[in-house]
């Protein structure tokens, strides 16, 4: 099953697309589909029939999900864009900065 470095909550600057060079908090992860959904990025707007009759129908925004080779992770303790590695320390698996080689807590 495929898998992403990425967790909901880490800050990513967008590289490609419409919305390039903006920064924004994960919201949610599709691993199967490798997929993220960025606050802030790739806003849609969809429209909503009404259910019932006399009812006004809507317009809805929402952030569409994006694949993760549009993004990269922003290493936290310098704000800067990098890519991410994993480390193994014993049983545990850890994310480290490949730009610092350093581990990530």
């Amino acid at each position: 099953m495929p898998f992403t470095r990425l967790k909901t909550g880490d800050t990513v600057m967008v590289i490609t697309g419409k919305d390039a060079g903006k920064k924004g908090k994960v919201t949610q992860v599709f691993p199967r589909d490798q997929r993220i959904v960025v606050e802030g990025v790739n806003t849609m707007t969809k429209n909503i029939r009404s259910r019932k009759q006399g009812e006004p129908g809507q317009r809805v925004q929402f952030n569409a999900p994006i694949h993760i080779s549009n993004v990269m992770f922003i290493d936290p303790s310098d704000g800067k864009p990098t890519r991410l590695g994993a480390d193994r320390s014993g049983a545990k698996k850890l994310r480290r900065s490949i730009r610092r080689k350093a581990t990530l807590t």
